[in-house]
């Protein structure tokens, strides 16, 4: 139900970026907590850290959190010395050891593009790469990480002889959390006394009830729904922002932190473990960090979903076949069409995905291993591949069990399917709904037209299936799934080893399985 309202907030809130007055668009870390120099970019309103732990999400929301001159907050509340302490006693001799730090933040402004840098040597100091008269930016900054005290200031509050001052929640506030909690509130007000504090909900069912006597998501929504409803241009931090959340709410969450982006300029980061938060914000919202095992920190590309969905265990009873782009996929999908209904094995139980190229592979194949999903993949290269290095970095990385298949041909496959086109016309033509004579005369002249083409044999075969793809009003991926398909059916097929070998995988998998 909330698909749909997601993706048509993320086109609207790109496109009201470029007119937010301030945006953090990068941050830079070196030598913070293991962290020799990493770049993490912010390139939509709403961005998702996420990363197995230890990672360093954590970390980065908190240096982000020191990007601001903040209104209204103390000089080191918002500081590096803050959120990066040292454990330096008087005495003893176990103490953090002393290393330069240093952070950089490049923002845009409403006085235009920006850069500061805090430094750490005998003591934290700012500079501004140089520019003297420039300054820190102001804005409000909102910050909530797991060590929330909340919990603990509302069990003193229990204990007061004074009667508290009570400030009830206004009603966006209190719309905020009721669209996503299964309550109606009459009324939620916020019980205080110096610096301790507690809400109280009293619902229109009746129920009268303090905090301590909410549930651990009731509680969260409400007092986030209390800091952030009427927050304008904030920069708006949340760590681990899943927790105490039934996956339902974190959706609905991530969907109204979009609207609320959206609607009061601001900008939100998040920390998650949670494959329902990833799935919220468009790819170029998605933050991946991996530290490798010699300790290095990096933000890796966004993951496809097949690959994301491993990492994150909704993979587990699935066999995925990881190809190398859309139409290779579109390949593989014509080959698995043949093979589950010869075999009597239903769809569900086998994914296909693509990533952009194999450079991932190999790390891929270890993170699979690492997170004991290995198993499950099967790594399907271009025919072009089959003399490259890729499948042994893939064996090393993920053992040298791990399969890996090669589509037919020496070259891209595009080039095989063009072949099979020109071979084969009449049987393809009845699934492209058009004549056999017609699909033969438009691969003959298309061949004329690209005749005198000096690119490559495989960027030649690209071009010339997607100006049929055009003609025809198909796509390309499904050309070629349908001409493997037809292909697969026939048993002199230069396919034929790609077919056995993936048959063979899937029942021996599902042998397993069972």
């Amino acid at each position: 139900m909330t698909e749909r309202p997601l993706r048509n907030i993320w086109s609207r809130l790109q496109g009201k970026k470029p007119h937010m007055p301030h945006f953090l668009s990068e941050i830079r870390l070196l030598g913070m907590r293991g962290i020799d120099d990493l770049r993490v970019a912010f390139d939509y309103p709403v961005s998702v850290i996420a990363g197995g732990n230890s990672s360093g999400k954590s970390t980065v929301l908190l240096t982000a959190a020191c990007a601001y001159k903040v209104p209204g907050a103390r000089v080191k509340d918002f500081a590096p010395s803050r959120f990066f302490p040292d454990y330096r006693p008087k005495h003893g001799a176990r103490q953090d050891r002393k290393h330069p730090i240093t952070l950089e933040f490049y923002y845009r402004t409403p006085d235009g593009r920006n850069a500061m840098r805090w430094r750490f040597a005998k003591g934290w100091n700012r500079s501004f790469f140089g520019r003297k008269s420039a300054r820190q930016p102001e804005r409000l900054v909102y910050l909530r990480t797991l060590g929330d005290p909340s919990e603990l200031r509302s069990a003193r509050m229990s204990r007061l002889t004074t009667e508290p001052q009570d400030t009830p929640l206004n009603a966006s506030q209190i719309d905020f959390a009721q669209q996503m909690l299964p309550f109606r509130y009459a009324e939620v007000v916020n019980l205080s006394w110096d610096e301790n504090n507690m809400l109280f909900a009293e619902q229109e069912s009746g129920a009268k009830y303090s905090e301590l006597h909410m549930a651990a998501g009731e509680r969260a929504i409400l007092r986030l729904a209390q800091d952030i409803a009427q927050l304008k241009g904030s920069l708006v931090l949340i760590d681990e922002v899943e927790a105490g959340l039934h996956p339902r709410v974190q959706q609905l969450l991530m969907l109204h932190l979009q609207q609320l982006a959206l609607r009061n300029d601001l900008q939100v980061i998040v920390t998650t473990h949670s494959p329902v938060v990833i799935d919220t914000v468009p790819t170029w919202g998605r933050i991946f960090l991996e530290r490798d095992e010699d300790g290095k920190v990096e933000a890796v590309p966004p993951y496809r979903e097949v690959v994301q969905d491993a990492l994150y265990g909704r993979s587990i009873d699935k066999l995925n076949l990881l190809c190398e782009d859309e139409n290779s996929e579109g390949v593989v999908r014509g080959v698995i069409d043949e093979i589950l209904i010869r075999q009597r094995i239903g769809f569900d139980l086998v994914r296909i995905g693509c990533n952009t190229g194999t450079e991932e592979f190999p790390t891929q194949a270890a993170a699979f291993k690492k997170f004991g999903q290995i198993n499950n993949f099967v790594f399907i290269l271009d025919g072009d591949k089959q003399d490259s290095e890729v499948a042994e970095k893939i064996r090393q990385a993920g053992g040298n069990n791990v399969p890996v298949l090669f589509l037919p041909g020496r070259h891209a496959p595009e080039v095989w399917v063009w072949q099979q086109l020109q071979q084969n016309p009449q049987d393809t033509a009845r699934e492209l709904s058009v004549s056999p004579s017609d699909l033969a005369n438009q691969i003959t002249r298309l061949n004329a037209i690209f005749n005198t083409a000096s690119d490559t044999p495989s960027e030649i075969a690209k071009s010339k299936l997607s100006a049929l793809s055009e003609e025809l009003n198909r796509n390309t991926p499904d050309i070629c799934r349908i001409v493997a398909r037809q292909e697969t059916r026939n048993p002199k097929s230069q396919i034929q080893p790609l077919v056995q070998q993936i048959e063979t995988t899937l029942l021996k998998w599902r042998d397993e399985l069972e």
